[in-house]
């Protein structure tokens, strides 16, 4: 599928600022589920920008203005074709040893109602995949459902409940969910933030969902809140150990997060 894409949002850095710099993360590469046939990005000081890969194998941007305007637009727009893989993306180049996805973070810990019933599971070969779409299963039954008040972390905190309090947890709750279960089960895993194609069910969004590692196939996505492994709808951007080093754009001085002004993610004329 050939996915075009057109992305503004709104940094808000207030006055008086002498010199901003932002590190960006909103880059696509091509790989085995998806090719690049277009992209650009739009904000001041962007042509001068010094380009590099990060150290998850991210393409970034390092971009900086002197005595910047209070509100920063940034403006994304490209097309990329999407492969359904069933989720696999199997070996990246530049990609870091899959075990320093172990590590876990403060937003990734295990909760026991999630990985309490598969930790006798066999996880090697064969057994692997299935224990991980069990995983994903349960992820939408804990963060999802009725259960979501049972989800507790370590230290009693929890991790079912979204920023408002609602019953619809968002994307990042859900990855990072999955992520904590599979690296409890000592399983590597990393949170993935792209694009998602819209449908009736889900309007087009910036996304996020999760990877897991296996031996035999690589990588594999898993988008626990959609209930997939991620398919052509999805487009690929960065990749972390969790959503805060995986953020789109993160400016310094230390500033909000992006406000989204705009956002079309349709099918490519």
């Amino acid at each position: 599928m050939k996915i075009s894409i057109r992305h503004s949002m709104s940094l808000a850095l207030g006055s008086g600022v002498a010199r901003s710099v932002q590190h960006v993360l909103l880059t696509p590469q091509s790989g085995p589920t998806q090719t690049v046939l277009e992209w650009t990005i739009e904000m001041p000081g962007f042509a001068e920008a010094a380009k590099f890969v990060d150290g998850f194998g991210n393409k970034a941007q390092l971009v900086s203005q002197v005595k910047p305007e209070a509100e920063l637009v940034i403006s994304v727009a490209g097309v990329v074709e999407t492969i359904d893989r069933n989720g696999v993306v199997g070996r990246m180049p530049g990609d870091i040893p899959p075990a320093l996805y172990r590590r876990p973070t403060a937003a990734t810990r295990a909760a026991g109602a999630i990985t309490s019933r598969f930790r006798t599971v066999p996880r090697t070969g064969q057994d692997r995949i299935a224990l991980l779409h069990g995983l994903m299963a349960r992820v939408g039954e804990v963060i999802g459902g009725a259960e979501q008040s049972q989800s507790q972390s370590q230290d009693g905190q929890s991790q079912g409940q979204s920023p408002g309090g609602g019953a619809q947890a968002e994307a990042s709750e859900y990855a990072h969910a999955f992520i904590g279960a599979a690296r409890g089960l000592d399983i590597p895993a990393r949170y993935v933030t792209g694009y998602l194609f819209g449908s009736e069910a889900e309007p087009p969004a910036l996304h996020a969902w999760a990877e897991a590692w296996d031996d035999g196939l690589g990588w594999i996505g898993f988008d626990a809140m959609l209930d997939v492994c991620p398919t052509d709808r999805h487009v690929r951007v960065a990749v972390g150990l969790d959503a805060t080093s995986t953020v789109p754009v993160r400016s310094v001085p230390a500033v909000g997060v992006p406000q989204v002004l705009a956002m079309s993610v349709e099918a490519a004329q």
